[in-house]
């Protein structure tokens, strides 16, 4: 069956407006509910960081057995590193979020690169919650961001406000999004909600992580 790469985010702290390293990494779900549904389905699922470091989780995204679940995962801890991916090597793409890629997969150029190719290139992109972040330095070969005209979804406002950081926040994702040109919509915090468009899929936040992966599933079909 086909490849799926997972980009990940290797930071383990998001730096905030105050100068405060927040601790952060991925968010389990958004990466074990797609790791799951994708391996049943057949996919095997490769990993990636910038630098290849090992990602960590986010403490407060673990639920019981999450952490041994993740421990599970053959190569997680040892990924490729990103700069030296070839898109066209892989299927379909994913971006787990966290508050990690707010810190790293923000502003990097070669994850940059890779989203831009494999648009380019007609396979399917996926991204969950923050890892939409991952989307903003991307742009097209004529230099518009890849996400103007677009519709998406992410991680609202409304849910950083909840969260208690969006006051420190060096910015807020919905916004950053929507200034770039995206048709972004938002739904109730917390609520599964993924957009799927053309071969484009993002989800709201982590209850979206089933649903964005089986989008991708049926994208790969």
């Amino acid at each position: 069956m086909s490849s799926v790469l997972f980009v990940v985010t290797g930071a383990r702290t998001w730096t905030l407006s105050d100068g405060t390293e927040h601790p952060t990494g991925y968010w389990a779900e958004e990466l074990l509910a797609p790791y799951r549904l994708l391996t049943a389905a057949g996919h095997d699922v490769v990993f990636a960081t910038p630098g290849g470091v090992a990602p960590v989780a986010d403490a407060s995204s673990l639920g019981e057995g999450d952490a041994a679940a993740l421990a599970s995962i053959p190569h997680l801890n040892t990924p490729l590193v990103l700069a030296d991916v070839d898109s066209g090597d892989h299927a379909a793409v994913y971006y787990p979020g966290g508050h990690g890629p707010m810190q790293d997969l923000a502003v990097d150029a070669d994850s940059a690169a890779l989203i831009a190719a494999t648009i380019a290139g007609g396979r399917p992109l996926a991204a969950v919650c923050h890892g939409l972040a991952a989307l903003l330095p991307a742009r097209t070969a004529e230099g518009e961001p890849i996400v103007a005209g677009r519709r998406i979804t992410g991680f609202s406002d409304e849910e950083e406000r909840i969260g208690g950081l969006a006051d420190r926040a060096p910015f807020l994702l919905e916004t950053a999004l929507r200034d770039l040109g995206a048709d972004i919509e938002v739904t109730d915090p917390w609520s599964d909600h993924t957009i799927v468009d053309g071969l484009l899929i993002t989800g709201q936040n982590p209850q979206s992580s089933t649903s964005a992966a089986q989008a991708l599933v049926a994208a790969l079909a």
